[in-house]
């Protein structure tokens, strides 16, 4: 039987040690390691970042950050992570929705922007967000910014 999924989403300033600990491990683990990617992984927006942590078993198996798009308009999700060992299982999918709910809980109203590695254009596709821009290199990765539309089609 598989254990429940658990998801807690929250600031920075409350992450305990431990916490904080094993989001940057995952992090480094998929962003630096895995991607073969040296760059900044933890940089200035995680000060006020909000964590969004999927967990099975006390375990992190998914991971996100809620902040502000660079471009001071839009709210966004970064850093989305699945862990290795629980690839496949539609965690990814389960992040994105949380991470949509949240915004749309938290920040009524406010469009959403991403800056989505290029190779996953469609499966954020698959949520509503179109391109906005041509595929542009981030730290050495294909990228692009993508906008979720809204119900009236703005965005």
């Amino acid at each position: 039987m598989t254990m429940p999924i658990t998801t807690t989403i929250t600031p920075t300033t409350e992450l305990t040690a431990p916490q904080l600990l094993e989001i940057m491990t995952a992090r480094v683990a998929v962003f630096v390691v895995e991607q073969d990617c040296a760059y900044q992984e933890a940089d200035a927006a995680d000060r006020t970042a909000l964590h969004v942590c999927l967990r099975r078993g006390g375990k992190l198996v998914a991971y996100a950050r809620l902040l502000p798009h660079a471009d001071g308009h839009h709210m966004g999700f970064g850093r989305v992570l699945v862990v290795k060992s629980a690839r496949g299982s539609g965690l990814g999918r389960q992040l994105v929705n949380t991470c949509l709910a949240a915004l749309a809980e938290r920040f009524p109203g406010q469009p959403v922007k991403i800056q989505a590695q290029a190779y996953l254009q469609d499966f954020y596709a698959s949520f509503g967000f179109t391109p906005v821009s041509a595929v542009y290199l981030e730290d050495g990765i294909p990228h692009l910014d993508m906008v979720l539309a809204d119900k009236n089609g703005d965005n």
